[in-house]
């Protein structure tokens, strides 16, 4: 009994030893090497943040200076003061640029999140005459960028009344077939049929099995949806399709003080460091999910 016992024990720390084998063709020392070379590239991505941030709080001799300083020396707030200043003097309140910001993000997000998972449900999960060409007409959509479509939806807009709406920023991406693609890859690798064919023998319809079983499982595809609509909605600025002062975006209104010349240049610095702030964030809280959607995003059973 106690033989078998310590052959037992031996097997366990051979499969332990396993776990930690880096591997044919590695070694540690290469593992390591990995991780330093990595480190180092972390570290030169984050200097353009890192620049930016302390661009935000440099005084204007610092940012001035040659050859320029990467780290502030003397640190202020009078940037952000000024920024407080010049919008005090504009006869739109600041507060509703926010909330023209904000309601644009929000409702863009939302339908673009229920209409793209639901179109990626049907390609994935329903088959129906022409679902494969329109998959690749989407995927073809997806090689053209915002600035070739610019026009395309100005027409659009122009032909529907919605010139000078809200409608005019939101509509355009909401239709976007990023998140299309994301979410129908994303079923593809993640959702089984049979889990789904479960439901419907147990009589649960499409609608219920599209809310309880497809979104929640779903989660990293449509979280990556959202992080991808508010980076691009927050930074919108309507500068063609809006042009009545009181719907015009927060981006729109900060830009306006970096063309104000060399004296607003603290305020234009700052001004960089606010519009770059909540995507940056929203990207730190859902990182995982994130990643976890691109990992799966092309892989196929």
């Amino acid at each position: 009994m106690a033989r078998k016992t310590k052959e037992i024990n031996v097997e366990k720390i051979k499969a332990s030893k396993k776990v930690f084998n880096p591997g044919p063709g590695r070694s540690r020392w290469g593992n390591i090497i990995n991780f330093l070379f990595l480190c180092f590239i972390g570290v030169i991505m984050l200097f353009p943040m890192i620049y930016i941030v302390n661009n935000a709080f440099k005084p204007l001799d610092e940012l001035f200076m040659f050859p320029p300083n990467f780290f502030v020396r003397n640190p202020t707030l009078d940037n952000f003061t000024n920024i407080s200043v010049l919008m005090s003097e504009s006869w739109v309140p600041f507060s509703r640029y926010v909330f023209n910001t904000v309601f644009v993000t929000v409702v863009a997000t939302f339908f673009h999140i229920i209409l793209a998972s639901l179109a990626a449900y049907v390609l994935e999960k329903r088959d129906f005459p022409g679902s494969k060409p329109i998959f690749k007409i989407m995927e073809i959509s997806l090689m053209f960028t915002a600035t070739a479509t610019a026009i395309p939806n100005y027409i659009i807009m122009s032909k529907l009344g919605m010139i000078d709406t809200y409608w005019a920023l939101i509509l355009p991406y909401v239709g976007s077939t990023m998140g299309l693609y994301l979410m129908k890859q994303h079923l593809t690798s993640t959702i089984p049929n049979s889990l789904l064919e479960a439901a419907r023998i147990d009589g649960a319809g499409e609608l219920k099995i599209f809310r309880s079983i497809v979104m929640p499982l779903a989660k990293p595809a449509w979280l990556t949806m959202m992080l991808f609509a508010v980076q691009a909605m927050w930074a919108q600025q309507g500068a063609s399709q809006i042009f009545t002062e009181v719907k015009k975006p927060l981006t729109y209104a900060l830009n306006q003080i970096i063309t104000g010349g060399v004296a607003r240049a603290g305020a234009g610095a700052a001004v960089q460091l606010i519009i770059i702030t909540p995507p940056i964030l929203l990207f730190i809280l859902t990182q995982t999910q994130v990643l976890d959607t691109m990992a799966s995003s092309g892989m196929k059973d």
